[in-house]
Parts: C-alpha cells; structure tokens; sequence
C-alpha cells in the first residue's frame, strides 16, 4: 500500500506507529492532566499544541535539520537539558499547586488563561530530544529514498502518526474529563492523581538530563 508514492512496509509501519504513540510520555501525561483540571476543551488545547510541535520536528526531520541536531552533541544537549529542565520546572510546579490550592479548587475545573495551556504543551512538545531521534531513525526505514517524489512519502507517514496521536489522545481526554466528573468532590483523591502526574514529570526530567 502506498509502494507507488515511495512508502515502505506499509502496514508494518502502522503497527509501529501505534505502539509508539501508546508509550506512556510526558506529552501525552499533559494532555492527560489538563483534560482532568480544565475539561475537553483545556485538552484539546494541550493535545493541538502537540500535534504541531510534532509536525514542527517531522518536517524538521525532512529537511535534515533533526539529523544536525542528533549528530552534533553540543545542540543535542542544549536540546536535551532545556527538555529537562521545562520538565522540571513543570513538575515542581504542578506539585506546588495541588498543594498550595484552597481544598475547592483541588476538585473544580481551573479556569486557565487562554493560550497558556497551548504555549505550555507546544515548548514540551518541541524540547522533546527522543522525538528528534525518533522521526530521524523510524521514518527512514520506511522511505524509499530512490523514489522520485521521497516528501509524499514522507508526508504520508506523518499524516497515519498524527492520526494516532490524535485518536489516543482523544481518549485520554474524553477519560480525563470523565474521571473528573466521576471523582466529582473526593479531593484527597485528586490531590493524589495531580501529585502523581507532577511526579512523574520530575522523573522524565531526571531521565532525560542523563540521556546519553
């Protein structure tokens, strides 16, 4: 399927881009979180900031911008430690306002400044070292460089992993909200699930700072 255009081991290629986009990672934990304190549409808001931040580096990836970064190891660590370090910082700051809030506000749907939760979201996506070593290595194996027309290739590929992400994602925010409503005012048991979130943030960015 797609041989015509230049695309590889099609179906082979779906499967892996499933597994993928169902590894649990720091992106997918913040569409998570904010569909669970602001709703559908607050999810939403974080899952399109990561939809382009993934098209940002697949089309970095194209033009061989990603493959600069991987094989140079001073912007690959600059890349890696400013990962890190947003990772942190979200982190401590998620645990620092599910701590810090009045009891009410732990339970109730935050309102947040429109853009904030996108902004957020998009950094997180394209400071995201591992995805730059992902679109670099998996897509080629797919692409069949001698083609004459390699970007449709290209731009198939990234179009079947969006349409992925953009299903589980889905999920994840449809749950999210749905978990809210069912918690409903069980605010010990939020405060856990946010403190949980927060810490596996401080993880990935633990994880990410010792990348090598």
């Amino acid at each position: 399927m797609f041989a015509e255009y230049g695309v590889l081991n099609f179906w082979t290629y779906v499967a892996g881009a499933i597994f993928l986009v169902l590894i649990p990672g720091p992106n997918t934990l913040f569409v998570l979180k904010n569909s669970m304190s602001g709703g559908v549409k607050s999810g939403y808001q974080a899952a399109a900031a990561v939809f382009i931040g993934d098209a940002v580096l697949m089309f970095l990836a194209y033009t061989g911008v990603a493959t600069l970064i991987n094989t140079t190891p001073v912007l690959f660590n600059v890349v890696r430690y400013l990962g890190a370090g947003y990772l942190l910082w979200l982190g401590i700051k998620m645990l620092y306002t599910t701590f810090s809030q009045r009891e009410q506000a732990a339970v109730t749907p935050g309102k947040k400044v429109r853009g904030a939760v996108f902004k957020r979201a998009l950094i997180l996506s394209l400071t995201n070292p591992k995805a730059i070593l992902f679109y670099v290595s998996f897509f080629v194996q797919f692409i069949d460089v001698q083609s004459a027309h390699p970007g449709v290739a290209f731009f198939i590929l990234a179009t079947v992993l969006e349409m992925a992400s953009f299903c589980y994602l889905s999920l994840l925010i449809f749950s999210g909200s749905s978990l809210t409503r069912a918690i409903g005012s069980r605010q010990r048991l939020a405060k856990v699930g946010n403190s949980m979130i927060g810490l596996l943030f401080l993880g990935f960015a633990a994880r990410l700072a010792t990348l090598q």
